[in-house]
Order: C-alpha cells, then structure tokens, then sequence
C-alpha cells in the first residue's frame, strides 16, 4: 500500500479553555512565589513587602495586556525576543532574547542558593558550600537522566503548596488573635510606615519582588492549542497575575504583622520559614521549609533543563560552537555538554552569587523582555494600527514607563553586571553578523 500523500499533517488542537489557561499560569508561577523573597524584599524595602507585591502587580497587569494582544497579532508565536524583533527591530529582538538567555542561566543558580539555605534548617552542621555541591549535582543529575515533571506532578505539587499556604494563613490568624496589640497602626504599617518608608527602597525591593509574578508569560507559548485564542490568552494572563498578586499579598501581609521588625530575621534569605515558626511551631516550620524546598527542586530542575534546551537551540543554529551546543547524546537524546555547563555555573553561582543578587539579575533580563513587549504593542496598535484608541495608547506607554522605573531602582551591581552581559551580546552579534550586515540570529527559547 502507498501512503497517502494528501493525508494532511497533524496539528494542535485547540482544546484548551480559558480556566485552563488560568490554572496554567498559575501552576507554572506557584502559590508560594513570594515566600523564598519575603526576607530580601523585607529588608531591601525596610519592611513594605506588600507595597512592593502591589507595585510590581501594576507592572505585570499592564504588561499582560501587551503580552494578550501580541498573542492577538501572532496566535502561534509565544515569546517576547519575536514580539520585539518582528515589530520593533530584528536587532532589538536580538537584545531581548540574549536578556532571555540570562534569565534561564541564572534560574538554576537561583534555585541551588535558595535549597541550600532552606536545607541548613534541617541540617545546620553540613556547611553551606557541601549543600550547594549537593543540590547543584542533583539537578545535574536529574536532567543527566532525561528526568522531566509532568503535568501532574505540578498540579499535585500546586494543590499540596496551595494546603502549606491554608495552614500558614489558619496559623497566623491564631496567632493575631492572641497578639495584645491589635491597633490600627499595626494593620496599616505593612503598607506604609512613615517611620521607615524611602520610596527609593521601595521601588528597589520592587524590582526583587516582581519575581513573585515571572513565568505568567509562558501563558502565550499555548496560543496554538487554546480555544478562542485572540480573547482568552489576554484575559488568562491579566486573571493570573491580578490572582497571584492577591494571594501574593495576602501571605506577605500576614508574614508582616506576625514578624514586623524585618532586621531580626535568623536567616534573611528563608525568613519567611522561620515567621511559619514563630505563628505555628516547629511543626510549620518543617513543613513550610520542606514544601518550599520541594518546590525549589523541582523548579531547578525544570530551569536548568529549559536552559539548557535554549543553549542546544543557539547550537543547532549556528549561534554557538554546534559541535559543542548542539551536541545531543544518542543513548538518552539530551544535550549532555549544554548539562554539565549549567551544572557547573550552578555550583560556582551558589558559592559566589547571594540570592538577592541572583534574584535581581534575572529580573534584569525580564524586565527588559516586559518593556520591549510593552514597545511592541505600542507600536502595533497604535503607531502602525488605523484604529487607534486610548485603550491601545496608554496601557502599554505606562506599562513601558513602570517597568522602566522598576529595572532601573535595581542595584548598582545588580546593573552593571547584566549591563556586562547584554554587551557581550552585542558584540558577540557584531561578530557574528560583521557589523550587523547580516541576518541576526533568532533565538529558539524554549517555553519554560
């Protein structure tokens, strides 16, 4: 028999709902998201957690918008490095995916401080540097073996996190309650305390706590497979991050009231560990740590295989050394040499670099990707767009204008290295493209 050839190829369905949508992004983001920052945003805002998550929640609605309607312009497209590129300039686009690389490389560095602080709670007589050894090593190995999380797993681990979360919430109400100062200062200090407020810190723990939303972009990267997709990817992306900044809020808030003085920490970088202790016990302590430390290992698990799926993408095209990047090992189909790369930055990350100056770099890329979208949108449907409105003007112009202002409140260093970072790109891409003559690289970033 021969095969018919007029047989069309398969394709995605689009099955998806909005709600699924939603449940999406908020399984990839996690209902915890706030509580590895809490300590770091607590002492870098002097103590405006919840003003800061409030802040960034502006930042990242007004961008989903753009993000939602550049969905509209490419349904099958899923990132910002091709928003960018194709609406603003290639070159730009080019900036803005390098920006992306650096989030996925530093992700797994992130992820390997924040377990190895988490794991000094349970096992303080290891050191540090061992524990960081350890866990860079099990990511390692994790992906080594082609070991990947299903859909299932992160909804069994969100339905698990979002018990933690009922437990702490239920613990920390308890605790108020038998508190003998129930004034109303004391409930309106977390979001402005004139004894302690600098707008300046504020804005700077901003650009650390809007961590807490990164990921509701990966929205975008399902536009082929949803039903109605020019409605519902908008809608999704703005439900997600207006429902992770509730949440996100309400667990800060709480975290504020029970621990006020954000100097006295054990631990700044698992303080919000040691406020489930303070409210519940030893018992929440534990099991606040263990569910945090869980769902660290398996984010940085799932971020070094999403970067080094992004290096063998810049192999196979050319974009790096290929006999390198682009290697893929016959036995298992993985890229082992992209692996053991990121392994290694990983265990010379978690030796070198603190959480709050992993924590800012990645946003440094972020947000850069978040203002390019903002541009992009801007000038799609307003500046390009016969139909113009100021629903297609000031949205994204004051999306662009927040974010700018956020990114630019992050450290000096935090700047400076990712400033050496984006230079490199550019030269590299000068390199490559003597002189940009040449078609420039397109970067295949794989959804996360």
């Amino acid at each position: 028999m021969h095969k018919d050839d007029s047989v069309a190829p398969a394709r995605l369905r689009r099955v998806l709902t909005l709600w699924d949508l939603v449940f999406y992004g908020i399984v990839v983001i996690q209902p915890t998201a706030p509580m590895p920052l809490f300590g770091v945003v607590a002492r870098q805002a002097q103590g405006h957690v919840v003003t800061t998550v409030l802040i960034a929640m502006v930042a990242m609605l007004l961008t989903a918008i753009s993000y939602g309607r550049m969905a509209r312009a490419y349904p099958s497209a899923g990132s910002a490095y091709t928003y960018v590129g194709r609406e603003l300039h290639p070159a730009l686009g080019y900036i803005t995916g390098w920006s992306m690389a650096m989030d996925y490389m530093i992700n797994p560095i992130l992820c390997t401080v924040w377990c190895s602080k988490a794991a000094l709670n349970v096992a303080p007589q290891i050191p540090y540097p061992v524990w960081v050894l350890f866990f860079a090593g099990l990511f390692t190995a994790l992906n080594l073996r082609g070991i990947k999380a299903s859909a299932r797993t992160n909804q069994a681990l969100t339905l698990g996190l979002g018990i933690v979360i009922v437990l702490f919430v239920t613990a920390s109400l308890r605790y108020l309650n038998r508190s003998p100062d129930l004034s109303w200062a004391r409930f309106t200090r977390p979001f402005y305390d004139p004894e302690h407020f600098d707008f300046g810190a504020v804005l700077t723990g901003t650009s650390i706590a809007a961590l807490t939303y990164i990921g509701f972009d990966g929205i975008s990267t399902l536009s082929e497979e949803v039903e109605n997709p020019r409605r519902n990817v908008l809608l999704a992306t703005v439900l997600t991050c207006l429902f992770t900044g509730i949440l996100a809020s309400l667990e800060v808030y709480l975290a504020q009231l029970a621990w006020p003085d954000y100097t006295s920490f054990p631990d700044v970088d698992t303080a919000f560990v040691h406020v489930a202790g303070l409210v519940g016990g030893p018992w929440l302590l534990h099991l606040v740590n263990f569910a945090l430390l869980i769902a660290s290992v398996g984010s940085g698990t799932a971020a070094l295989l999403g970067a080094a799926r992004l290096l063998y993408g810049m192999g196979r095209d050319d974009a790096l050394p290929a006999r390198i990047f682009g290697y893929v090992e016959p036995k298992r189909g993985i890229p082992r040499n992209n692996v053991l790369l990121l392994g290694l930055l990983a265990l010379v990350g978690g030796w070198v670099i603190s959480y709050q100056l992993a924590a800012e770099l990645l946003n440094f890329g972020a947000f850069i990707a978040f203002m390019g979208v903002n541009l992009a949108a801007f000038t799609r449907y307003w500046v390009r767009s016969p139909e113009r409105n100021w629903a297609t003007f000031w949205p994204p112009l004051a999306g662009f204008v927040v974010c700018f202002y956020i990114w630019w409140s992050l450290r000096p260093i935090a700047k400076l290295v990712g400033t050496c970072w984006l230079a490199t790109g550019v030269l590299y891409g000068l390199w490559r493209t003597r002189g940009f003559r040449r078609e420039l690289v397109r970067f295949e970033v794989p959804e996360d």
